[in-house]
């Protein structure tokens, strides 16, 4: 017996040392893909702002050339320097303004009119509308940082570019192509130039190429595109905190996970024996959850759902549980035990609130079942329940049994019991049949509801089920309401509807859906 624990636990071990290694891997994965998608949308945020910065310098310096050429005063005149220096003391980006000939500056706002031309050097290129552009004239020239100096006509302006174009505020670095006219080359002209050439991006938008990250917001007023970039080591480097703590998580995940699959591998071998004895000991619970009328609010009847907590005090779901009965041919067993349970919960309700009624759900083994019939028959009537209070509720896989079904809802039907089609619109019964098997109701499935509010094909179905249960005289219950958007959905419908979720409350124990019942009592006894 040790030896056989000693093994178990190794096994465990392992699995959770190679559920972890995995995880970690995801982690790494996941992270370098959130981190790059973070990255790119960063880029792309911060070219939009500094396109917007330097096109809005641009259009000052555009206005202030226009203003300099619609001057009619004479040349470096005393009346034509103070109307340079009023323009720039006006402007925000720029530092001078004044004429230019022949590469020398004849006059400007912050030199006023010096003795002999200054010559300042050749021009790299031109724009279009015969703009040329000086970089770096010595004249301006301050530490590291750039000028640009454009000149139309006999005018120039002199602005500094944004600052985003040369450093930049986080790890990306910044580079602005101009296109000359003159040669039609587009090339980087002012930041850190990319290892790509400036032909290559020249449209808005993102690009990843080899080993880099590339953002480009293009002028559509001017021939300047601007391109953020990071390689991708710079990016993980720098939200490398980020991306440990996915790698981190990974693992955990992994671990957590190989640890919880070791732990139900062993739990699920014993599992059988373990929900027989509690079955043969009466241990599962029944919980109750609130059936409504969507028109009035009001609680008009609830499902009963059976509940296990193992003997480890794992609770353990009914979708698991119920399917190890029904493959061990035991399920019957579990479906008496919760039929005895709600007659004992809500027998004198039963009785005395007509138009009430409780729910219980029956597999294809119990209608396929010859004793479970008269076992259902004999238990009201020894309960003194009346059976139309008791509705009977068949999953619709239940249903793909068609001629076992058939004959089971015909005898409920006749013995006075409501059924119904549970999971509506999961996939067995067709509408061809529907009405064949002569049921009271269908339940229809809370993929459909979740689907409302969003784009789904699945919500567009819903108008057609509904006039499709009015044509056949079927009640609807909607299953899965969780927000009023959705319940607002189907109490719209002009046929009336039932609805279920949490929204109305959660499945609960007996006394709490008593102490429900009598609220809603109150609050209607208030209305009158």
């Amino acid at each position: 017996m040790r030896r056989s624990l000693k093994y178990r636990f190794l096994a465990a071990l392992v699995v959770t040392l190679v559920a972890a290694a995995c995880g970690l891997l995801v982690g790494a994965l996941f992270g370098r893909f959130i981190t790059l998608r973070l990255t790119q949308r960063r880029l792309l945020e911060n070219v939009a702002r500094a396109s917007t910065e330097a096109e809005t310098r641009v259009t000052e310096a555009a206005a202030v050339m226009s203003a300099l050429k619609a001057s009619a005063l004479p040349p470096c005149s005393g009346a034509e320097l103070t109307y340079f220096r009023a323009l720039i003391f006006d402007a925000k980006y720029l530092k001078d303004a004044g004429r230019m000939s022949d590469g020398k500056i004849e006059c400007s706002a912050s030199l006023a009119r010096p003795e002999q031309p200054m010559a300042q050097g050749r021009q790299d290129m031109t724009l279009k509308g015969d703009v040329r552009v000086y970089k770096n004239l010595a004249l301006y020239q301050s530490g590291d940082r750039t000028t640009i100096t454009l000149q139309q006509e006999d005018y120039y302006v002199v602005l500094i570019p944004s600052i985003q174009t040369q450093s930049g505020p986080g790890p990306e670095h910044y580079s602005e192509a101009l296109k000359d006219v003159l040669s039609g080359q587009t090339d980087w002209y002012l930041g850190d130039p990319p290892p790509m050439s400036a032909s290559s991006l020249v449209r808005d938008g993102f690009l990843r190429q080899g080993n880099g990250l590339y953002a480009t917001r293009c002028s559509r007023r001017f021939s300047n595109c601007i391109t953020a970039y990071l390689s991708i080591p710079e990016a993980l480097q720098a939200d490398r905190t980020q991306f440990r703590i996915y790698v981190l998580l990974g693992a955990l995940i992994g671990a957590l996970f190989g640890a919880t699959f070791a732990i139900f591998y062993r739990r699920s071998r014993g599992m059988e024996h373990q929900l027989r004895r509690a079955v043969r000991k009466d241990k599962l619970r029944v919980v109750y959850q609130p059936v409504v009328n969507l028109a009035s609010k009001r609680i008009v009847g609830a499902e009963a759902l059976a509940r296990w907590t193992d003997e480890e005090g794992f609770e353990v779901g009914p979708d698991l549980f119920i399917k190890i009965a029904e493959d061990r041919g035991f399920v019957g067993e579990i479906t008496k035990l919760v039929l005895r349970q709600i007659l004992r919960d809500f027998g004198e309700t039963l009785r005395t609130r007509p138009g009430f009624r409780l729910n219980i759900n029956v597999t294809v083994a119990d209608l396929a079942d010859p004793e479970f019939l008269p076992m259902l028959e004999q238990s009201i009537d020894r309960a003194g329940v009346p059976a139309e209070s008791l509705g009977i509720e068949i999953t619709e896989s239940g249903t793909a049994r068609h001629q076992v079904a058939m004959d089971a809802i015909i005898h409920l039907r006749k013995s006075g019991h409501s059924v119904y089609v549970d999971d509506f619109g999961t996939g067995y019964s067709s509408l061809a049949y529907l009405n064949d098997l002569s049921v009271d109701v269908i339940k229809i499935d809370k993929s459909f509801t979740q689907a409302i509010g969003t784009q789904a094909v699945t919500v567009s179905i819903l108008p057609q089920i509904l006039s499709m249960a009015k044509a056949l005289h079927l009640q609807v219950v909607v299953e899965g309401i969780e927000t009023g958007q959705q319940s607002e959905y189907f109490a719209a419908s002009e046929h009336p509807v039932f609805g279920q979720g949490w929204f109305f409350g959660r499945p609960v124990p007996k006394e709490e859906f008593h102490r429900l019942l009598i609220e809603g009592d109150i609050a209607a006894a208030a209305e009158i």
